[in-house]
């Protein structure tokens, strides 16, 4: 690896994106500081271990030892920096657009210990509103000259498209890098920073390899309204298309068809491609459904109605309830029945359970008095949290929920759930409904189980 392509970098903010960005940066041969204001994210992250359930974020943890520290002061991390990467959160606000309050907030206090003199890039890696990038370098602007300092600073939008469960996988392998800047300077300090990832002259890590054929990705360099806007879009349309799949779903259920065999035949069409053509509960997490309701809040100010976005959001939340009504409808009535959940996190492979299409589920249930049992691999307490004040029993051992139970509802895909043993599973429950509510199971398997099965298009 080229000594010369080392920069030092100070990261703002260690969740799921900022951590990733942080250990792949270290691992390519970065100099890399993370700022976090969590204490007990900051004592953990010290202690060499993750906060956040990720694959493979606490081997590269211990992996690049040395190469990456961790703090909870700003002026341990940003005087001497090159490169500064703002990937604080974005939550949505009550009009539904992103709030930027930590992202000003940290604008504002990475100027407070900028250098005279000295030359930065501030890069843009939160998904923020369009428009964003400039109210940043306003922000830093003001301090700066209240401060009477005059560094060099260049603002670059830089959005990140990582997939909760495969992040370092996308960091590492990316489809292509967006650059949004105003200077020729500010792209080439980026085209520095990634170069090890533009041209795959890393080792890779021993748990992730290289896929075979894998072709150099492109870097993509833009104005930063236009890379913001790219993220936008690009979420919106990964949303669009399983809403898309969702509602043939419906109409595969009136008409008799096998919404598994139509999205078969769709996705060999390259145009359209098989990725996100998988019908269920839906979609949920930190991006799709925050990204969309922050679209359609842009769409308003500026007396632009985003129909399509909004039909999508309709129909991904319809999914939830006729997960229920299709509980009610076996069952005749949910009220009083013992209903399981298998699977809490919003998709395999993270612990994220914000937005997560369960929840909304048990939360329906709950309403509608269900006595809801729950289990999830890796996403248990998080689950715990969000549904606090709900009477929702928590299992370890998913064979346990499912003692007694009336129904099971399928609600996420991890791999441990298609290892079950259905028969095992069937002959404990009280009656053998099975809503798989990702399309998992074979339906001739589980009605061999003895199962009442109930798939989502099928």
């Amino acid at each position: 690896m080229e000594r010369l392509a080392s920069l030092k970098v100070a990261i703002v903010g260690a969740g799921y994106v900022g951590l990733t960005t942080a250990l792949a940066l270290a691992y390519i041969g970065h100099r890399v500081t993370c700022v976090e204001k969590n204490a007990e994210k900051l004592l953990l992250l010290k202690s060499g271990k993750s906060p956040i359930y990720e694959s493979g974020l606490e081997k590269l943890l211990r992996l690049v030892e040395g190469r990456v520290s961790f703090t909870g002061d700003i002026q341990e991390a940003v005087p001497e920096a090159e490169v500064i990467i703002v990937a604080v959160g974005t939550p949505n606000r009550t009009d539904g657009n992103a709030d930027t309050g930590f992202v000003e907030k940290a604008a504002c206090e990475v100027s407070q210990v900028m250098l005279d003199g000295h030359t930065y890039t501030v890069v843009i890696k939160s998904t923020v509103p369009i428009g964003t990038s400039r109210r940043v370098a306003h922000v830093i602007d003001r301090v700066l000259q209240e401060r009477g300092v005059s560094p060099r600073v260049f603002f670059v939008s830089n959005p990140e498209f990582l997939r909760e469960g495969q992040a370092l996988y996308d960091f590492f392998y990316p489809d292509r890098i967006v650059v949004g800047a105003e200077h020729p300077e500010a792209v080439e300090v980026l085209r520095r920073l990634y170069r090890p990832i533009l041209e795959q002259t890393f080792e890779p890590p021993d748990f992730l390899p290289r896929p075979r054929g894998f072709p150099l990705p492109p870097l993509i360099t833009t104005d930063p309204v236009s890379a913001e806007m790219m993220k936008y879009a690009a979420n919106a349309f990964l949303a669009l298309k399983i809403s898309f799949i969702n509602e043939i779903a419906g109409l595969c259920e009136k008409v008799g068809a096998d919404v598994t065999e139509v999205a078969r035949g769709m996705g060999l069409d390259p145009r359209i491609g098989p990725l996100f053509l998988q019908a269920g509960l839906g979609w949920g997490g930190s991006c799709l459904p925050k990204d969309t309701a922050a679209l359609l809040a842009m769409g308003q100010e500026h007396g632009y109605d985003m129909r399509i976005v909004q039909a999508a959001r309709e129909v991904n939340f319809r999914q939830r309830l006729r997960a229920v009504e299709k509980l009610q409808e076996a069952l005749k009535g949910v009220r009083g029945r013992v209903i399981g959940i298998l699977g809490l996190a919003f998709k395999p492979g993270t612990d994220d359970v914000r937005e997560s299409p369960a929840l909304d589920v048990i939360r329906i249930l709950c309403e509608r008095g269900a006595h809801v049992r729950a289990h999830d691999p890796v996403a248990l307490e998080n689950a715990r949290r969000a549904l606090s004040g709900l009477e929702v029993e928590f299992f370890s051992d998913p064979y346990l929920l499912a003692e007694g139970a009336e129904a099971l509802l399928l609600a996420t895909d991890w791999p441990e759930y298609r290892r079950l043993d259905l028969c095992r599973l069937a002959s404990v429950m009280r009656t053998s409904v099975l809503l798989d509510g990702r399309n998992l199971y074979d339906p001739g398997e589980a009605q061999k189980a003895g199962f009442l099965y109930l798939g989502v298009g099928r």
